[in-house]
């Protein structure tokens, strides 16, 4: 723990300072990001559609939305990665522009680098920014305990479970401290035991860092059991946002409770609707 804290004094550019008195982690200011359907075509498709989104520091928002429907989209403009078309995306009042340490991101499948070991992996993002070595094996090893992984920090990733790569990943994210999060779908794939655990030690590592979470899910259940606030998003638009109150954590129990159900069955009316043209 005392290396975490020395690296968070140490790199304060892991944690931008709001601008102008903001307080929200991130805001989508009337957003809208089209793509051409093809070199040198005229025609183009509408992704995101004048999307205004404001999310506060460690709030942790689930996108919940039908595939193809502009989730990782907006992910993406979030990230740096693309540039809207229209509007602006801000982090912590300052317009983004490219991709940025600030802006940690864990894709569908595990990004680790399989020539490295496993404690390499999670402090890759350290070394690249001069982080000293004993700081950065002191947080390898209390990340790794945090995933229950200590065994494992001189394995190679192939002699991992898939579920285990998955912590790794994440693990390596939260090690450089994140302001915001973006997870997009990352535990698709992975059967029911594994993803509970893997919300576990999502929700800890979470608690710790302190950070924003901005979640990518077409899974109801999964929004349910994460989200402090749903936010469903149809055709490229935010049809709906609902707070999730219920106390954590979120055991099986509960997400099957009556209150789960009536909040599951307005979302699913709510995705429903985008099939019949019900919204507008």
């Amino acid at each position: 723990m005392e290396g975490i804290k020395h690296n968070r004094a140490a790199h304060p550019q892991a944690r931008p300072e709001p601008v102008n008195g903001a307080v929200s982690a991130v805001e989508f200011r009337n957003v809208t990001k089209r793509f051409a359907l093809g070199s040198g075509s005229a025609e183009e498709l509408t992704a995101v559609d004048r999307v205004n989104l404001t999310i506060k520091q460690g709030e942790f928002v689930c996108v919940l939305g039908p595939s193809g429907h502009g989730k990782s989209t907006m992910l993406n403009l979030l990230a740096g990665f693309i540039a809207p078309t229209e509007g602006q995306v801000l982090h912590a009042g300052r317009p983004v522009t490219g991709p940025g340490p600030e802006r940690g991101v864990v894709f569908q499948r595990d990004t680790l680098f399989l020539w490295k070991r496993v404690a390499e992996n999670i402090t890759f993002g350290l070394r690249a920014r001069g982080v000293p070595r004993r700081e950065r094996d002191a947080i390898a090893a209390h990340y790794l305990k945090l995933i229950e992984l200590e065994r494992f920090a001189r394995a190679w990733p192939r002699q991992l479970s898939g579920g285990m790569r998955r912590r790794v990943a994440i693990a390596a994210v939260f090690a450089n401290r994140p302001d915001v999060l973006l997870m997009d779908e990352p535990f698709t794939g992975l059967d029911y035991v594994r993803r509970n655990r893997l919300y576990r030690v999502l929700e800890s590592l979470w608690r710790e860092v302190g950070c924003t979470v901005f979640f990518i899910t077409h899974d109801i259940d999964e929004a349910l059991t994460l989200a402090d606030r749903i936010v469903i998003v149809v055709h490229g638009k935010i049809v709906r946002e609902m707070s999730v109150t219920f106390p954590r954590p979120r055991p099986a129990e509960l997400i099957v409770g009556p209150d789960a159900v009536n909040l599951r069955l307005e979302l699913l009316g709510h995705l429903g609707q985008a099939f019949t043209g019900a919204i507008e």
